[in-house]
């Protein structure tokens, strides 16, 4: 089905006014275009590493809405129009012109599946659910992964930093804390290569769908990885949930920021000797990173391992 789409030129202090005006005529959503700068709050809330470079905010905005190939487009518009014109005795609209164009409908969540084929890690094959067993592959510890609407397909460089060091340090009936678990990749590579059980937490619900389904694929039992919805550094439920001091190794692949404020409380659970492998951080990032780790007494670096621009570092519970 193909959509007609329409885009309003306006100001950033009509949009709130525009998006009453949306619900009123039976329009669902509205795309927001402007330079308005995030505020610190907003960086910190999204763990943003490099901010978008953005034009000077100018004050003007470009909102978008979609109708579909029943609507009563000129009603419509017609309603828009007269709204606009309305509100102008309250609030400065801007320009207020509308300009058509037209968009098909795209199944966004699914498509990128097709550029998601089976690859491997040195000897870890790591291959979509849909796609076939590469024959060539055939002898190579294989792990399935859909991340559905969850962070992890395993094909970015800080994942596979997280593979290589966890390949290097689990060893059998090991316990595992997953922080960040995304898809469940690193928490299923973990137990495929030995541990026995692995305990995840994610801010995002959809890691949790993601999680049991994974499991199922790769013929793992849920009650050998749990997974919360959660914020280990401030929330006391989800630290007494994972539990203190029982875990051989700590991987969290999330970004910089997050790493910086997570290392402090890792030593909570970690035995003492045990493993943290974060990764996440790009090379920039990395000083900051490393100030942090070793200002922590608990932790000592042990590896700083990188992969194009992204960094990892190894770290050990004194």
């Amino acid at each position: 089905m193909k959509w007609k789409k329409f885009t309003l030129t306006t100001t950033t202090e009509a949009v709130d006014y525009l998006g009453s005006l949306f619900e009123d005529l039976g329009i669902e959503g509205m795309e927001i275009e402007d330079h308005v700068p995030l505020t610190e709050q907003e960086t910190k809330g999204m763990f943003i590493d490099i901010l978008p470079e953005l034009p000077p905010d100018d004050g003007t905005a470009r909102v978008s809405f979609y109708l579909d190939e029943d609507a009563d487009v000129d009603e419509v518009l017609k309603g828009v129009r007269e709204g606009i014109e309305e509100y102008r005795q309250f609030v400065d609209m801007g320009a207020g012109t509308i300009t058509a164009s037209e968009t098909e409908d795209k199944d966004w969540i699914n498509n990128w599946k097709q550029y998601f084929k089976p690859f491997t890690v040195d000897h870890i094959l790591i291959k979509p659910t849909w796609e076939e067993l590469p024959p060539e592959h055939a002898d190579k510890l294989l792990i399935q992964i859909d991340p559905g609407t969850a962070f992890g397909t395993g094909k970015h460089e800080t994942t596979q930093l997280c593979i290589r060091q966890l390949e290097m340090y689990v060893k059998p009936g090991m316990k595992v804390l997953d922080l960040g678990t995304g898809s469940g990749i690193l928490g299923i590579t973990a137990i495929k290569l030995g541990a026995e059980s692995v305990f995840g937490t994610d801010l995002d619900e959809n890691a949790i769908t993601a999680v049991g389904e994974n499991l199922e694929a790769n013929g793992i039992p849920s009650s050998q990885f749990s997974v919360i919805q959660g914020n280990i550094i401030d929330d006391v439920s989800v630290q007494d949930a994972a539990g203190y001091e029982c875990y051989d190794i700590v991987v969290a692949n999330i970004l910089a920021d997050v790493i910086i404020m997570i290392q402090k409380q890792v030593p909570a659970h970690l035995k003492h000797g045990g493993i943290f492998i974060s990764s996440g951080i790009i090379d920039m990032k990395e000083e900051a990173v490393r100030e942090a780790l070793l200002s922590n007494n608990e932790m000592e670096i042990l590896e700083t391992t990188r992969q194009g621009e992204w960094v990892s570092f190894t770290a050990r519970r004194k």
